[in-house]
């Protein structure tokens, strides 16, 4: 039985909704040559787009489109594909879908279904699918080219030779367990294992440390405005944003709660957040607000610590890096050494403080790009570095238990691409995929 034979044949929509030029439905599975024959009146050339008008039961036309069909296995899905490039009217596509969805053992696609079957057909593996997801949802550049990264295999690459090494150590020590007394085998196996699970390691170690970046590049990098009330917070988040985010006020302390921008900074992916005044206080609200204030310059990639020049010199604590800033700079009072001045008011200094932060998270983002992206991949490496750890520095020489060990350390970066313990991740990786996909 073919991958074609097993799932019912789908259908979807697989361009962004509402009214637009032009429109792609999607078809999947063994029923994709009927639909062809039925809607199109032929199935055309493999890859070939060609324009036919498309009918109803009856022979009333429906729309006039580019049609495209994709043989099984050469699909994205590994099935019978086709798809047609219809007119974007929300008329065109209501017709069209309850045409196609009315014919036998033809539905609606689930989320992510597209993909879903792509990874069991093996198309994409787990890291890949995951790429493809984050792809979808970037927004800056950074985003985009870390997600292509993931898409068109670098995780699963280095995953693949990492794998491959190891079951050439996992080999080696078998044949000095088991056929030690040959003549053939000679040399000191076990070193070779050893060394080879010690090259390993090493590469995920870097890999590793590359997790935080490649979490902060999905998520964003966090930048925090900190200081005392009343130093020009919010009006700075306001004119960074370019819109009215925080209210602002003469009043001290106005600022209790969180408030968080998303910007794209030249590519960069950043969450700017606004926090409350850093001072005692006896109100409760007030008093976690500023602990709210406390705890997100802790863990803060930048901290733009701000100081009004008509007030007192202050000092924001964090082991962040830290951005000095002066702000209300139109008014007089002086800039202490370190610091940059800014008005909000004038707007002097706005586009020299946005390039500064921009130079600040580039630095943090140099050197290679990361290969880890997501808490699953850190916890799956982590496992397979504990693994090899204990091979590498144990003192027993015991083959049997050096090997049990890196076979833990392989099934780790089995999960890593998807190969063993992945079905709760699909439910909820395809979860988060538009219905199209």
């Amino acid at each position: 039985m073919t991958g074609s034979d097993i799932h019912p044949t789908i259908v979807a929509l697989s361009s962004a909704p509402g009214k637009a030029g032009v429109a792609v439905i999607r078809v999947s599975g063994s029923r994709t040559r009927f639909v062809l024959e039925t809607i199109a009146g032929i199935v055309p050339e493999p890859r070939v787009a060609t324009l036919r008008r498309l009918v109803d039961a009856g022979g009333e036309t429906i729309d006039s489109a580019l049609v495209l069909f994709f043989a099984a296995p050469a699909s994205f899905t590994g099935e019978d594909v086709a798809e047609f490039h219809v007119h974007g009217s929300r008329a065109v596509l209501a017709r069209l879908l309850a045409i196609l969805t009315a014919l036998p053992e033809v539905r609606l696609a689930e989320a992510g279904e597209f993909t879903r079957r792509a990874f069991e057909a093996g198309k994409l593996d787990l890291a890949a699918v995951e790429g493809l997801a984050d792809l979808i949802d970037s927004e800056t550049e950074w985003q985009r080219q870390q997600a292509l990264r993931q898409m068109d295999g670098a995780l699963s690459g280095f995953a693949t030779s990492w794998r491959h090494s190891l079951i050439d150590a996992m080999s080696r020590l078998a044949a000095e367990l088991d056929f030690s007394d040959e003549g053939d085998v000679s040399g000191p196996l076990q070193q070779q294992a050893l060394a080879l699970a010690g090259e390993v390691l090493a590469s995920l170690r870097v890999a590793l440390g590359s997790f935080a970046m490649g979490e902060r590049v999905r998520e964003g990098f966090v930048v925090v405005l900190a200081g005392p009330p009343n130093a020009g917070k919010s009006s700075l988040l306001n004119a960074l944003a370019r819109r009215d985010v925080a209210i602002v006020s003469p009043i001290a302390g106005t600022t209790r709660d969180i408030l968080e921008v998303r910007l794209d900074l030249a590519g960069l992916p950043v969450i700017l957040i606004d926090t409350a005044g850093l001072r005692d206080s006896a109100d409760p609200i007030e008093v976690e607000g500023v602990r709210r204030a406390r705890a997100l310059v802790a863990r803060a990639d930048l901290v733009v610590a701000l100081r009004g020049v008509d007030s007192e010199p202050y000092r924001v604590e964090s082991a962040a890096e830290l951005l000095q800033v002066a702000t209300k700079a139109d008014l007089p009072g002086p800039v202490l050494p370190g610091e940059r001045a800014v008005s909000v008011k004038t707007g002097a200094g706005l586009t020299d403080l946005l390039a500064e932060i921009v130079t600040r998270l580039q630095r943090l983002g140099s050197g290679e790009p990361a290969l880890l992206t997501r808490e699953r991949h850190r916890i799956a490496v982590t496992d397979a570095v504990a693994a090899l750890e204990q091979a590498v520095t144990a003192g027993h020489g015991q083959g049997e238990l050096l090997a049990e060990d890196i076979r833990v350390a392989v099934v780790a970066l089995e999960r890593l691409v998807g190969r063993i313990d992945v079905e709760d991740v699909l439910d909820r990786l395809f979860a988060g995929f538009c219905i199209g996909k």
